[in-house]
Formats: structure tokens, C-alpha cells, sequence
């Protein structure tokens, strides 16, 4: 059994771009994630403690897309993969970054499923 905490579509300022055109004004990334937890919800006893504050990820974030500059959208999403899997509570996470940056498609994004070695 396996529960999960979906944070969809989140807004964060970045800057990234193959071009140092594209990179010299910061855009707007959404970010969806998907958090696998160690245990299962039936556990926590309605108690913030047992679980993640899905607050404070959105903070870790925001923070990571903001910190430096990336030429790709897949090295932002191994940042960002990498801050949530730091989160006690976290066995595995998916997440997926989408960037508004062809005129002619909705977005385009990339996906990836990080988990901890021994969960």
C-alpha cells in the first residue's frame, strides 16, 4: 500500500534556458510532485508530526528554482527531486516541471521518480 501527497501545479520563479537570452529574465515553472511517505495514512493519528507539511515543501521549493540558474529543465527537476527526498517522512517522490516556453504548445515538460536507497 502505498499513500500519497500531491502538490499540483505549484508556481515558481526560475531561471533556466539553453540561451543566455532565454536566462537573463526569470520565468515562471509549475511544478507538480507526488510524495510517497514511509508509512501509510491510517498511522497519523491526525497529527502534523507523523506526516510532511506540504507547506513547507512548497517553501523548499520555491526556494531551490530560485537559487542559481540551469540551461535545463531536467538538472531543475533533479534539484528539486532532490530537496524532497531530504524530508524525513519521504521514501519516494515523482515530479514534474513544466516550462511555458513554445508559442505554439501548452508547455513542455519532463517527469522523474526519485526514491531513498532503503525505505
Amino acid at each position: 500500500m502505498s499513500d500519497h501527497i500531491r502538490i499540483n501545479g505549484l508556481r515558481a520563479v526560475t531561471t533556466v534556458g539553453v540561451s543566455d537570452e532565454e536566462r537573463s529574465v526569470p520565468q515562471t515553472v509549475s511544478i507538480s510532485v507526488s510524495i510517497t511517505l514511509r508509512t501509510s495514512f491510517k498511522g497519523i493519528k491526525d497529527e502534523i508530526e507523523n506526516t510532511i507539511d506540504y507547506f513547507e515543501v512548497s517553501k523548499a521549493l520555491r526556494k531551490v528554482a530560485a537559487a542559481g540558474e540551469r540551461k535545463l529543465i531536467e538538472t531543475l527537476a533533479e534539484d528539486l527531486a532532490a530537496e524532497v527526498i531530504t524530508f524525513d517522512k519521504v521514501c519516494a517522490v515523482t515530479l514534474e516541471v513544466e516550462k511555458f516556453i513554445l508559442a505554439d504548445c501548452e508547455s513542455v515538460s519532463v517527469q522523474i521518480t526519485r526514491a531513498r536507497e532503503h525505505c
